[in-house]
């Protein structure tokens, strides 16, 4: 441990190698480019590694916030036949705190000139509460609406897409049509629009039409049948335990999917996504590690005079290692704390800067039809922040170490 314990004189040297001189103001200049290479390394391998972590909470939550820990399917139907004794049996499993059911279809939705493919989501009031991000999104007007007058509730993109406002009529179009003797005729039905929401997840603000359950019975033309059945969890963390438990307590030709695996796909791109970015911003740090090798190898040129001076007055080599130790990890160690507090700034600030930047230049920096989130989310993690600091000290601790060892391998006779 006494290697790492400096005493004044091997600090004082260190200090005055890093400070701008006339004849070594190249060299200092060099240091300080490997200081700020590893500032921006540690910076930017933070909010990287921050907007990940965000992106993929943010879109968790809301995945979460409108759909349920597990959703049950017919394996060989597309329907559900007598399902509220299945949502009652369902009820009396452990760390399940409600059950909804749902008809779901897709439409043609058509307001005068407008007209756009739509997802319909039959749903009764009372199971829109458990869908957590859609409730709070809803105002009292709008639930009302639903609940007693029976009007649909649409995602607020769509309404603009359509160019509607509450109140308005809007014509749903169903592929599934009614058998007549001249074939098949489309459903076609007008809906009164009694609300929009706003999730913040663009798939379901754009596409998505919540209808009263009996309307959309009578729409898609069903009877006491559900498309699937949702069932909300206390914690997510239980998951795969109440799966196993429904899989045992229900019937064989319903199989229950969670919603990892529903989204499998998604959640294992943003995992490999978030690892691939890690390495290779990390390299970004293992080139600022370079600099400090090159301007220190150029260091000990520059003061190859000096350092013998100091061996012929009884320098060992043991302190010229230390002072060439100290003098690249003060880089390092300044460039990282310095890039951590930027990191971590622009991590907190990040959404306010995208608007900024956005505004300057009249660029959309994150779509939400190509991201899915409304927001640029973030999320600092405390042991990722802490991994980064490690790896780049590491480094600038093992750039050091060549230079150091050069260093001391000066003779006295070089003086």
């Amino acid at each position: 441990m006494s290697f790492f314990i400096f005493n004044e004189t091997e600090r004082m040297i260190s200090f005055r190698y890093i400070k701008s001189r006339r004849v070594e103001g190249f060299i200092s200049i060099s240091a300080w480019f490997s200081l700020l290479g590893i500032m921006l390394g540690v910076a930017t391998l933070i909010v990287v590694m921050s907007v990940m972590n965000g992106f993929r909470t943010e879109l968790v939550d809301r995945i979460l916030g409108i759909n349920g820990h597990l959703i049950i399917y017919s394996k060989n139907e597309r329907t559900i036949p007598n399902y509220t004794k299945i949502i009652n049996k369902i009820l009396d499993t452990p760390n399940v705190v409600a059950v909804t059911a749902h008809l779901e279809g897709q439409a043609l939705a058509k307001n005068k000139n407008s007209i756009s493919g739509v997802i319909i989501r039959g749903s009764k009031w009372s199971d829109l509460a458990a869908k957590k991000l859609l409730w709070k999104s809803l105002n009292q007007s709008t639930i009302s609406n639903f609940k007693d007058k029976h009007n649909i509730i649409m995602g607020y993109r769509l309404g603009q897409k359509l160019n509607l406002k509450v109140g308005d009529y809007i014509s749903l179009i169903s592929p599934n049509g009614i058998e007549t003797a001249l074939g098949v005729m489309p459903v076609n039905q007008n809906f009164k629009v009694g609300g929009f929401f706003d999730m913040g997840m663009y798939e379901y603000d754009n596409n998505f039409i919540f209808i009263p359950w009996k309307k959309a019975e009578l729409f898609l033309s069903t009877n006491n049948i559900a498309h699937g059945i949702e069932v909300f969890l206390k914690d997510q963390k239980l998951t795969s335990s109440v799966n196993l438990q429904l899989q045992s307590k229900l019937n064989k030709n319903l199989i229950v999917i969670d919603w990892k695996k529903r989204n499998s796909s998604f959640m294992n791109a943003l995992a490999v996504e978030k690892n691939v970015m890690f390495v290779i911003l990390t390299l970004i740090i293992l080139v600022a590690a370079f600099n400090i090798i090159s301007s220190m190898i150029m260091l000990v040129q520059t003061k190859k005079a000096d350092i013998a001076l100091m061996r012929t007055m009884g320098a060992s080599q043991y302190l010229i290692i230390k002072v060439f130790m100290l003098t690249g990890s003060i880089i390092g160690f300044l460039g990282t704390f310095v890039g951590v507090l930027l990191g971590v700034f622009v991590s907190m600030n990040i959404e306010k800067i995208r608007q900024l930047i956005t505004s300057i230049f009249d660029q959309e920096l994150f779509s939400a039809e190509i991201y899915f989130l409304s927001k640029l989310p973030s999320n600092i993690n405390i042991n990722e922040v802490l991994i980064v600091i490690c790896i780049s000290i590491f480094l600038t601790l093992l750039a050091s170490i060549f230079p150091a060892w050069k260093a001391s391998k000066i003779s006295p006779a070089e003086a």
